[in-house]
């Protein structure tokens, strides 16, 4: 299953992040990690499902979880 990392509008109540993490959880994802530095989550869907969570009000940004390396 692909993980993505979630991020949240710097602005967004504890209230508004979660209600994005249990559209995450409606739409099939499993959440991984809660970030405590910044407003955020990752979260695993099946291959084949389609993710909305961009819409969500709360939402900045949705990316693909990936290995980062330095050079």
């Amino acid at each position: 299953m692909p993980s993505y990392i979630v991020t949240c509008n710097d602005d967004a109540t504890d209230e508004q992040v979660a209600a994005a993490k249990q559209q995450a959880i409606d739409q099939g994802g499993k959440i991984g990690h809660e970030y405590t530095l910044i407003k955020g989550f990752s979260v695993s869907f099946p291959d084949d499902s389609v993710q909305t969570l961009e819409s969500h009000e709360a939402v900045n940004q949705v990316e693909l979880d990936q290995e980062v390396r330095t050079q």
